[in-house]
C-alpha cells in the first residue's frame, strides 16, 4: 500500500491508487472480540427461546388434556392425586406465590430504602464501605441457609417463644419474613447505587437554599433517583417470585387460598421442585404439570420486569 502522501499525488495526477487499508494485528483483534461478544449474545437470545421453547411444547400437550378454565380458575390444586381427588387449579399456587412475596417486599422494601437512604446520604465513607459489603455478602449467601435458619430457629425461638405468635411448624409468615431479609440486601444495593448517581450540584443547591438534610434525602436524591428505586423493587419483587428453597422448607407444601399467616402455603417454584425431586413418570399428566407452572412463573415475572422498564422509562424522561 502506498504511503499517504505518494498516493495523494499520484491521485492528483489522474493515476489509479489503491487506498485500501490492510487490516493491523490490533484491528484483527478487536474484530475477533467483536464476534465473540455476538456470539455470547445470540447464546443467551438462543438458550432463552430454547428453553421457552420446551415449556410451551410441554404445557400444549397438557392443555390437550386438561381444560384451559380449569387450570386457570379453578381453586383446588392436586394433581398428584388419583382418581376424582385430582386438580389442576393454579389459583391456590399463583396466590401463594403472591402472597409470601408481599410479606417479604413488606420486610425488604422499607428497610431497604431506610438502608440505602443512610449508606447514601449519612454514613461516613469508612462505614459505608464496611455496611455495603456486608449487605452484598448477605444476597450471596445460599438459600438453603436461610430455609433452614427460618425452620429451626425463627419459627419455634423467635415467632412461637419469643412474639408468641402461634404459627404451625411450617407457616407463610416465617417464610416471607426470611424470604425478606434475603431480598433487602437487592433493594438496599441497587437503591443506594441509583441515588450516589444524582449530581452532586441537586444537593448542593438545596443545601444552599436552606435544606435541611432529611429534606435534601426524601425531597431531592430520591425523586431524582426514582428509576433506578423502582428498578430495584421490581428486581426484589421478581427475586421473591422466583425464589424455591426458602418456601420449599420453611412454608410448607400445602396449596392455600386463605389469608393466614400462620399456615400452610406453596408457591409454584416450590412446587416445581418438589414435583421434579418425585417419583412421577415422564410423560404423565403430573409430569406436564412441572412444565405448566414453569411457564406460568416465566410470564408472571416477565410481566414484572416489563411494568419495571416502563415505569423506569416514565421516570427517567423527566430527571434526564
Amino acid at each position: 500500500m502506498a504511503e499517504p502522501r505518494y498516493a495523494a499525488a499520484a491521485g492528483a495526477q489522474g493515476a489509479r491508487v489503491d487506498l485500501t487499508r490492510a487490516p493491523s494485528a490490533r484491528s484483527r483483534f478487536e474484530g475477533g472480540i467483536k464476534v465473540a461478544l455476538f456470539a455470547a449474545a445470540g447464546l443467551s437470545v438462543l438458550t432463552t427461546l430454547a428453553i421457552v421453547g420446551s415449556l410451551i411444547v410441554e404445557t400444549v400437550e397438557f392443555f390437550g388434556e386438561v381444560p384451559v378454565g380449569d387450570y386457570f380458575f379453578g381453586t383446588k390444586w392436586s394433581p398428584t392425586f388419583a382418581g376424582e381427588q385430582q386438580s389442576f387449579g393454579v389459583l391456590p399456587l399463583v396466590w401463594g406465590t403472591i402472597y409470601l412475596s408481599l410479606i417479604a417486599l413488606v420486610v425488604a422494601v422499607p428497610l431497604g430504602l431506610l438502608a440505602a437512604i443512610y449508606l447514601s446520604e449519612y454514613a461516613p465513607n469508612r462505614v459505608r464501605k464496611t455496611i455495603k459489603p456486608v449487605l452484598e455478602v448477605l444476597a450471596g449467601v445460599p438459600t438453603i441457609v436461610f430455609g433452614y435458619f427460618a425452620l429451626t430457629f425463627f419459627t419455634p425461638e423467635i415467632l412461637r417463644d419469643l412474639v408468641g405468635v402461634n404459627v404451625n411448624i411450617y407457616n407463610g409468615l416465617a417464610a416471607g419474613i426470611i424470604m425478606g431479609l434475603l431480598v433487602l440486601p437487592t433493594i438496599a444495593s441497587v437503591s443506594e447505587d441509583a441515588m450516589s448517581a444524582v449530581p452532586a450540584s441537586l444537593r448542593e443547591g438545596a443545601f444552599g437554599l436552606g435544606a435541611s438534610k432529611l429534606q435534601v434525602s426524601l425531597r431531592i436524591v430520591f425523586p431524582a433517583a426514582l428509576s433506578g428505586i423502582v428498578a430495584a423493587l421490581v428486581l426484589g419483587a421478581s427475586r421473591a417470585v422466583g425464589e424455591t428453597v426458602i418456601v420449599l422448607i420453611a412454608g410448607g407444601q400445602t396449596p392455600n387460598l386463605g389469608l393466614n399467616p400462620a399456615e400452610s402455603y406453596q408457591s409454584m417454584a416450590a412446587f416445581i421442585a418438589a414435583t421434579a425431586g418425585g417419583d412421577i413418570p415422564t410423560g404423565s399428566i403430573e409430569f406436564l404439570t412441572i412444565f405448566t407452572v414453569g411457564l406460568t412463573l416465566f410470564v408472571l415475572t416477565l410481566g414484572l420486569n416489563m411494568v419495571s422498564i416502563r415505569l423506569v422509562r416514565k421516570y427517567r424522561q423527566v430527571y434526564e
